[in-house]
This record gives structure tokens, C-alpha cells and sequence, in this order.
């Protein structure tokens, strides 16, 4: 029947191709001969995605799977969460979405050390790609790095400012953990579960299964729920990234390339403002810089990132801004002086003063306090900045204390200096997709691979960038 059916199937095909067929061409080329195929939809049949490595990649998807390096991981656990994941393509498409805007500049950072490109995916198991995501345990951040190993990677956390959420430094930090122990285990694997769980307490599990004759892999140490599924989360993301079509799902585009830069910031500036000259929502804005605590930039070398084609205008616009001579400074508390008298000798209530700087009622702040309080500017953009700024511990000091949380001296307007992004001599000139509004809250919670901004119950809390409750029992990164 295939060689009665082949020669009019062929004519068919030729026909509306627009070429005559000859009876040579149909006598001799059987239907397996033409390579045709039945449609997928009829047959069930996956279409795999193959890669041409020979031409330059047009999106970032493309990009990340050219630099697979890691072992895959095949498992019940990886089948499970791969499940889950494919089971919510709305929540899927959301976060991948949402991490176009980092992951130029996560995947450029991983070429340029030499890393293996599914770790641009590890941020969407640590926090779903929010950089404003924020645990009970206090992790934050795209990478959720607790207080104690941000500290250790020279990420500054105070009232001002928590680098945790900095995309640029948090991602060099991160890179860095991530190096330092994968040279610790020489495994991928291992080196990722101490990033949930902790290089100590990795090595510990190792040792056991050594002391037992066991083997000191990743797929045979005892471990917390969340570190064994921690892997597996990955492990399935990477999948679907790598054969989208064979699933069913399409990855939103995100081309392959640098989409913001960061600028150099006058001291001064209200974040408001330069979200307004960036034409930029509040949202959007906040997104490409989530680290700020307070409403304006307080210190000389910051700076505030934007799309690249809007910088020259956001550049000049600055300038214009800082010649103006209006926006925000920093007063210390003298002794005995009260936060009512400053609110009202800067016109505003004391209410407003307190959400300006992070403050409620109950705070109790002493001589030697900095306080941000406006200087011939409208209060009402940064009022509203404060608003979608992420919750954060309350900054609370003695009546009679004389040690402020961070002293920083009034600065004149206009000064800036360029700080260098992230690590000490990373370029300020690294660049991201465009960012689209970000959602303040966590990955919610679900039974496998739920963000670990949100903990399962009766998991041991990690260290690492996700230890939780045990900081105090064992020492963190180095």
C-alpha cells in the first residue's frame, strides 16, 4: 500500500510546490525516502528542538542552552517537579518573563568565569526571579542570601541600602559562593545542595556516607526535604528550557541582548524623580533597583540603573536635577533633639518623617541618628516610593544611644562619583532586558517546587544564601 499511495502523495507535494513531477522522481522514491512525516497533533509524536551551533544565538533561551555543562539528573523527583512546573504554564510564563529583564547579564557573567549557564536558572528556584522576594527567615533577594553569608560576600545590609537585592552585587556574590564551593565538592550537584543546605553540613553528610561505605553522591546523602528536591527543581527547569516544544510550552522571547546600563547618581536623588526620567513606572524602576531601603540615593558613588536607550536622557536629566539644587539630605539627631521638631521645622508630619526613614511609632532613635529629610522637594513621589520599598526589620536604637545605625555626612549636591557595580572592579556599563512591573511577594508556596523564599514546613532551614533558622548553631559561608 506505501508504494501505491507514495508516488500520489509525492505529486501532491510537488503540485503545490509549484514543480512538475516526472514519472523518474515518482518510481523511485518511496514515502520513507521523503523524510515526511505526520503531523505531531495527529500522531502525538514530540518535535525536538535541535540546536544550530554554528549561528549566533537571537534570544537568551537559545544562548543558555549553548552553555549546558552539568550533569543531568534523572529521577523520580525531577519527573515530579517537572509535573508541577507544566501544571501552571500561567506561573511559568510569568517568571520566565520576569527574569528577561536579569538574565542577559546573569548569562554574561557565567560565560565570562566560565560557569555553567543553568545556574541564570537557579534564581527562579530561589526566589522566582523577584529581587524583592523576602523570607520569615530573612534570606532576600534574586539569590536569597541570609544576613550572615551576605555579610561574608561584603554585600552591605543597613538602613539605607541591602545589596542582597542588588542584581548587579548579588549576582557577583552569588557567582562567587557558587565557585568557592563547587572547588570545595568538585560536583555540581553537591555544590548546589550546600548552597540550600550548607557546605558544612554537606561535607557532614559526606563523611557520614563515607563512615558507612556509602557513596558520597549527591543521590545518596541524607538530607532535608528541600535540599533533596533542590536539585530536581533545577534539574526540571533546565528540561523545559531545553525542549520547550517537546512539552508543549512556549517560552516568552527575550532577545539576546544588553538592555540596561547603570548611571552614575547625584547625591540627592529622589528615586521618584529618576524613575520619571527614565520613564519608567515606580514598578519598573524598583525593579532594576531594588536595593534601596529609603526614597533617595544618600552616599557619593551610587547608581541607578536603566534601559540602555534612555540613558543619555536620564544622564542629562540628573544633571538638571542636580543643578537645580533641590532634593534630599541627610541630618544627624543632635542630643535631646526630637524627631517631631525636625518633621515640622521640614514640613511634614511626623508620620511622614518616620516612613521616609523606615520608622514607626514604637522606634526609639538617639543622638547621632541619620535622618533623610527633603531640601526644597516635593516629599510626595518619595512617600510613595516608601510604599513599595519591601518590608524589612524596623531600625531601632536606644533614647540615649550615641552610635547610629550608619553616620553619613551631609554631601554637597551635584557630587557624584562613578561606584563601581557589584564586585570591587566590575564595569557599571553591564546591561539587562527591560524590565517589565515586579511583584513584591515571593513565589507562593506549593508542594515540590514552591519558592525557597518561602520554606517547607519541617525542613531544616539551610544555610548558605538559604539558611534559615540554624545560623546560630553552625558557622556560614567563608
Amino acid at each position: 500500500m506505501a508504494k501505491f499511495f507514495a508516488p500520489l502523495l509525492l505529486s501532491l507535494i510537488l503540485l503545490i510546490s509549484g514543480k512538475p513531477a516526472s514519472a523518474q522522481e515518482t518510481s523511485v522514491l518511496p514515502v520513507e525516502a521523503l523524510g515526511l512525516r505526520v503531523p505531531n497533533e495527529m500522531t502525538n509524536e514530540p518535535r525536538v528542538l535541535t540546536l544550530d551551533l554554528t549561528r549566533n544565538p537571537n534570544e537568551i533561551w537559545d544562548r543558555i542552552r549553548r552553555g549546558f555543562s552539568m550533569p543531568d539528573l534523572d529521577s523520580q523527583l525531577v519527573a515530579d517537579q517537572q509535573l508541577f512546573y507544566l501544571n501552571r504554564p500561567g506561573f511559568l510564563k510569568q517568571v520566565f518573563a520576569r527574569g528577561g529583564r536579569y538574565l542577559y547579564y546573569i548569562v554574561d557573567e557565567l560565560e565570562r568565569r566560565g560557569m555553567p549557564t543553568e545556574l541564570a536558572l537557579l534564581p527562579m528556584v530561589e526566589s522566582s526571579y523577584n529581587p524583592l522576594a523576602y523570607s520569615p527567615a530573612h534570606a532576600s533577594g534574586l539569590w536569597q542570601f541570609i544576613p550572615s553569608t551576605g555579610k561574608n560576600y561584603n554585600l552591605t545590609q543597613d538602613s539605607w541600602v541591602d545589596e542582597r537585592r542588588d542584581v548587579i552585587a548579588s549576582t557577583n556574590a552569588a557567582l562567587d559562593y557558587l565557585q568557592t564551593i563547587y572547588e570545595m565538592h568538585g560536583d555540581w550537584h553537591l555544590a548546589l545542595a550546600s548552597y540550600n543546605w550548607g557546605e558544612g553540613a554537606v561535607a557532614r553528610a559526606i563523611q557520614r556516607n563515607l563512615d558507612a561505605g556509602l557513596p558520597p553522591e549527591y543521590s545518596q546523602l541524607r538530607m532535608p526535604d528541600e535540599t533533596r528536591n533542590y536539585v530536581p527543581k533545577l534539574q526540571a527547569i533546565k528540561n523545559i528550557v531545553s525542549q520547550p516544544e517537546l512539552f508543549h510550552f512556549e517560552l516568552p522571547y527575550v532577545p539576546n541582548e544588553a538592555n540596561f546600563v547603570a548611571v552614575a547618581a547625584p547625591i540627592g536623588t529622589d528615586l521618584a524623580a529618576a524613575a520619571k526620567l527614565a520613564g519608567l513606572s515606580l514598578e519598573e524602576f524598583l525593579a532594576l533597583n531594588p536595593s534601596f531601603n529609603r526614597p533617595a540615593v544618600t552616599l557619593p558613588g551610587q547608581t541607578l540603573i536603566v534601559p540602555t536607550e534612555r540613558a543619555t536622557h536620564f544622564e542629562a536629566g540628573l544633571e538638571q536635577l542636580s543643578e537645580d539644587g533641590k532634593g534630599w539630605r541627610v541630618h544627624e539627631l543632635g542630643p535631646g533633639e526630637k524627631l517631631a521638631a525636625i518633621a515640622q521645622r521640614h514640613d511634614l508630619t511626623l508620620a511622614q518623617l518616620l516612613q521616609l526613614n523606615g520608622l514607626n511609632a514604637r522606634s526609639r532613635v538617639g543622638a547621632g541618628y541619620s535622618l533623610l529629610v527633603p531640601d526644597g522637594v516635593d516629599p510626595a513621589g518619595a512617600l510613595q516610593v516608601t510604599r513599595l520599598l519591601p518590608n524589612r526589620p524596623q531600625v531601632k536604637l536606644t533614647a540615649n544611644t550615641s552610635t547610629p545605625v550608619r553616620k553619613i555626612a551631609p554631601a554637597t549636591k551635584g557630587s557624584a562619583s562613578t561606584k563601581k557595580a557589584g564586585t570591587a572592579g566590575k564595569s557599571t556599563t553591564k546591561k539587562a532586558a527591560t524590565p517589565a512591573k515586579s511583584n513584591a511577594k515571593p513565589a507562593a508556596k506549593s508542594p515540590a517546587p514552591a519558592s525557597k523564599a518561602t520554606p517547607q514546613k519541617n525542613s531544616k532551614p539551610a544555610t548558605g544564601t538559604a539558611a534559615k533558622t540554624q545560623q546560630t548553631k553552625k558557622p556560614q559561608a567563608k
